[in-house]
């Protein structure tokens, strides 16, 4: 069973963020989505210092079942990706919320946070789409 995390925002292609204490946000795929794509065996990730725009294509993560687009779920620049994935997607299957982040990024605009989908908003988008 998939949970949403109070700490995290979330979009409704089932992409997670967290704010960082130095202001730049980690970007992960939610457990719901990782559960729906079964073992992964793939990610391709966008290249430190890529300029992402919201809500477009950023990365890629292809399981035994399908592959599956990453959107951005903010506008900025990407300052890290964990390279730990190239080697190891299954972390993925294992903490999709925790170590297995994509990417850190900068945001051009910080409140664009705040559109994103909390967590009690996230499990009713969850719940609905198993309706």
């Amino acid at each position: 069973m998939s949970h949403a995390n109070n700490d995290l925002r979330y979009t409704r292609s089932h992409e997670w963020v967290i704010q960082i204490s130095d202001g730049t946000v980690e970007v992960g795929i939610t457990e719901h989505a990782q559960d729906l794509l079964g073992d992964m065996v793939y990610v391709d990730l966008p290249e430190v210092g890529d300029s992402l725009t919201v809500g477009k294509e950023c990365a890629v993560v292809e399981s035994v079942k399908a592959a599956s687009d990453i959107f951005a779920p903010i506008s900025g620049e990407v300052s890290e990706i964990n390279e730990v994935l190239s080697e190891t997607p299954e972390i993925l299957n294992q903490d999709a919320q925790g170590e297995g982040w994509l990417f850190r990024m900068v945001p051009n605009d910080a409140a664009e946070l705040e559109s994103l989908l909390d967590a009690d908003a996230y499990q009713a988008l969850i719940a609905s789409d198993a309706g």
